[in-house]
């Protein structure tokens, strides 16, 4: 009998969580846009995975005899340069393949670093408030009274140009969304039934923080993460654009539309494919996030 039970209680589990999934797709399908987004997202990296593969030119070979080419399709374009070329004669379909890898990078390490900041930090203070609390939520009001975009271009400043010094303070300009979802979720949570029981079977602060209530919080946080990562590549763009970010020759699509600006009006194509890159991709990841806000969200779900 007790083998019975234990092998029925993982097989229920087994089933529960591909109800949840069944649930979680339907939501999720029903906004188009979303479906688009994440179809969108999985082909930027199979072409980040693939790059080395695809890539029909090395993104630093510079080609001297064939400065400023246009696309294939305008007059002068040749089939070998199929979306021409830079104005040191780089080919531009390459560094954009390649430009996808450092906008997964940049998104992947930015997300990552302000996700478990910002659930470290929301966790304390959400838990223990008094002056803890208070300390930590001025602190965060401080750097969300900045634009952001500003006081990364500070920080930057400080620590030095370059791409990991630029994701570093994009990371910590994003950090205090984390921290505040995470704060109001564990103050939702902690005079929850279930955290009494567990607090009164002798779980300590930390059993509670991390095992008992965090797991409950996740939800919002995982749409916010979505949306940050879009913003992590949209920021690091405009570092790089600014020159406080990637640094040439790096193929990265910020650095790209810098190195070329002054030469927009005779060659359109230098600046207007990166564009579109950072385009599709930061409209893909926003898509995604709203599918994910119906999916999670239960207030967001239609019956």
């Amino acid at each position: 009998m007790a083998g019975t039970s234990t092998t029925a209680q993982p097989t229920s589990s087994a089933a529960m969580r591909r109800q949840m999934l069944k649930e979680f797709w339907f939501y999720f399908s029903e906004n188009r846009g979303a479906v688009i987004g994440l179809f969108v997202f999985l082909i930027l990296v199979v072409i980040a995975v693939l790059a080395p593969i695809i890539a029909p030119h090395s993104p630093f070979e510079q080609y001297r005899e064939a400065v400023l080419k246009p696309p294939i399709w305008a007059q002068g374009g040749t089939a070998t340069f199929l979306l021409g070329t830079d104005p040191v004669g780089r080919d531009i379909l390459s560094r954009l393949i390649y430009g996808a890898q450092y906008s997964l990078f940049i998104g992947v390490f930015v997300t990552t670093l302000s996700l478990v900041g910002g659930i470290l930090v929301g966790l304390i203070a959400g838990y223990y408030r008094g002056w803890v609390d208070t300390v930590i939520m001025r602190l965060m009001d401080i750097i969300l009274a900045f634009p952001s975009l500003l006081l990364a271009l500070v920080l930057v400043a400080i620590l030095g140009p370059s791409l990991t010094n630029g994701m570093i303070a994009i990371a910590l300009v994003l950090q205090p969304h984390f921290v505040r979802l995470t704060r109001a979720a564990v103050m939702a949570e902690k005079s929850k039934d279930y955290v009494t029981a567990s607090r009164l079977a002798g779980a300590g602060p930390l059993r509670l923080m991390f095992r008992t209530i965090l797991p409950n919080c996740t939800a919002p946080l995982i749409v916010q993460a979505t949306l940050s990562f879009s913003n992590a590549i949209l920021d690091a763009a405009a570092l790089g654009f600014l020159g406080m970010g990637a640094q040439p020759p790096a193929p990265e699509w910020g650095t790209m539309l810098s190195e070329s600006r002054e030469f927009i009006l005779q060659a359109w194509w230098v600046v207007t494919f990166p564009g579109l890159a950072i385009l599709i991709t930061v409209l893909a990841i926003n898509l995604m996030g709203d599918g994910l806000r119906d999916a999670l969200d239960p207030k967001m779900k239609r019956s």
